[in-house]
């Protein structure tokens, strides 16, 4: 099926694109619980970036269902086909020299790293936004847990499907001890410290 697929190399590549945006691209992988603080915290970390005219673009788990994995269920098969999908579009980006923030419960383990797997050695920035199952109910700014609580949703993570936390993310962020500020510092320390964003 792939024997007359052959790959096109471009005239500009990623070395030149990180030159021109002055800025080393990478994946921030922000994964946790539904109600963990995800969302909230990529969006706050990108407009940080932004304000400090680095390139970026955030991919929340909401928004990709609408589009590009509108046809995926919940099942595990759809969860490990949404990450795939999800890992490829940020391959892409981060070839564009763009700094990449991924927004996704993520529950897997194995598909967590096998997004990393698709980068280079550095690329891949697992952020565990780390909030207990029961601060996160009490959140449920969607009513989700409530449903699925009532069995309205089935394979609901944390509730009766697993979540599989991380075991060495590059950063760990406790929402039920960190205020949003503090969090985004957090991230952006580290982005300086390891030299993805230059002057």
């Amino acid at each position: 099926m792939q024997e007359n697929i052959v790959w096109h190399e471009h005239h500009v590549d990623k070395a030149q694109r990180m030159q021109r945006l002055k800025q080393k691209p990478c994946v921030l992988w922000f994964t946790g619980l539904s109600g963990s603080g995800k969302s909230t915290i990529s969006n706050a970390v990108e407009g940080y970036l932004f304000s400090q005219n680095h390139m970026t673009y955030l991919l929340d788990g909401d928004n990709v269902r609408h589009g590009l994995n509108k046809d995926l269920g919940f099942s595990d098969g759809d969860r490990v086909e949404n990450i795939r999908r999800i890992g490829e579009v940020s391959k892409l980006f981060v070839d564009a020299g763009i700094i990449v923030l991924s927004a996704f419960i993520s529950p897997f383990r194995n598909d967590r790293e096998m997004v990393r797997g698709l980068l280079n050695e550095g690329e891949f920035v697992e952020v565990f936004v780390d909030t207990p199952l029961a601060v996160c109910e009490s959140r449920d700014p969607k009513g989700l847990y409530k449903k699925a609580r009532e069995g309205k949703i089935p394979n609901f993570t944390g509730i009766d499907s697993p979540y599989e936390a991380p075991a060495a993310p590059e950063i760990h962020i406790r929402t039920d001890l960190y205020d949003i500020e503090t969090s985004v510092k957090m991230i952006i320390d580290y982005l300086k410290e390891k030299g993805y964003l230059h002057a």
